[in-house]
């Protein structure tokens, strides 16, 4: 018989859920506040836990970054239960590495349907790897190369969309998960000291996103938005950082893909350091096209705030610079949409 852990300070709801659950057949361990449930999770070792955000003593948030540190309850299903809707706090919990989240008020079916999900999914991932041991085959089923890294994303990781101007993660979050882009672009951005944005860099479908250190607490050091509709992948750090100890070659394409985007950076920053004006405009225009995988006479639609802040210039400076290029003949302007009309003078302004 398979026990779940349920931590609720309410204690109708506890109890309530409490009967739920073990008329569907399973047995379950109850704890009024965080700090009890951390020392049951880690005395009984249960099948799953489900766990209230808003708690006295120690929150939800807290009780998972302990589970997850320990061990023995590690590897342990995850769901968050919460009154909040708001999307900052469903994404702070499942990049911390929960499982599911589950919204108050929740029908009985959808707590058994997420209950039974993630059980199966706990059980097969303990077969695959009890096959593993057996026929010590872990080397051979661990990713050997860029590809099939990618591959393991796609079939381990959580997928999540965003609209147009969603943050992904921002400045100063734990750097719990890592990510592989699906489809859309997404900007990397930050503040100067005069509270002025940078963006740091753009990533399209097939690039991955958020690779900090592999040091637990390190925070992101620049928010992640969307710049159009995207899908995404993402994978905890921990899982990642066994892949890249097992496998050598999975870890020299890493570095020299990290290597290449440093260099790419480094270049950008040149030409935003010595480019003048008109120069720093078409690259940036050129570089938009070719992230976003635009055929050069497709309108382009980008807010000229990410244009400036990308090119390293004011927005005023940019927008003047535009009407030059269509004056020229080079570019028209359609309301938001820019579309090139020579692309060789673009890319010969100096």
């Amino acid at each position: 018989m398979k026990t779940i852990l349920l931590i609720e300070d309410d204690t109708a709801l506890r109890e309530n859920t409490a009967e739920l659950l073990e008329l569907s057949g399973y047995t379950v361990f109850t704890a009024p506040n965080g700090k009890i449930g951390i020392e049951k999770a880690i005395s009984k070792n249960p099948d799953i836990i489900i766990c209230d955000i808003m708690m006295p003593e120690i929150d939800g948030y807290g009780v998972l970054e302990k589970v997850a540190s320990e061990e023995k309850t590690k590897h342990i299903p995850f769901i968050f239960l919460s009154a909040k809707t708001e999307h900052k706090e469903i994404r702070k919990g499942m990049d911390m590495g929960a499982d599911d989240y589950l919204t108050k008020p929740f029908d009985e079916q959808e707590l058994l349907s997420a209950v039974e999900s993630r059980l199966a999914k706990a059980s097969i991932l303990a077969m695959r790897d009890n096959t593993k041991e057996a026929k010590g085959s872990e080397d051979d089923e661990n990713p050997q190369n860029l590809n099939q890294l990618k591959n393991f994303f796609c079939d381990e990781g959580e997928i999540n969309n965003y609209k147009k101007g969603e943050t992904i993660y921002r400045k100063g979050d734990h750097s719990n998960s890592m990510f592989l882009i699906l489809k859309g672009v997404v900007k990397t951005h930050t503040m100067d000291a005069n509270a002025k944005e940078l963006i740091t860099g753009l990533y399209k479908a097939d690039d991955f996103l958020g690779f900090t250190s592999f040091d637990d607490n390190i925070p992101y050091n620049e928010t992640a938005t969307a710049v159009e509709d995207i899908e995404i992948v993402g994978i905890s750090k921990t899982y990642v950082k066994d892949i890249l100890k097992k496998s050598q070659d999975v870890s020299l394409e890493l570095m020299n893909l990290l290597t290449d985007n440093l260099s790419e950076i480094k270049q950008q920053l040149v030409k935003m350091a010595y480019s003048s004006v008109r120069k720093k405009t078409a690259n940036t225009i050129l570089q938009f096209v070719e992230i976003m995988n635009k055929k050069p006479e497709a309108p382009l639609r980008i807010s000229r705030n990410d244009l400036a802040t990308t090119a390293g210039i004011a927005t005023e400076s940019l927008i003047r610079t535009l009407s030059d290029f269509k004056k020229d003949g080079i570019i028209e302007i359609e309301g938001r949409d820019i579309r090139i009309i020579d692309l060789e003078s673009l890319r010969d302004i100096d």
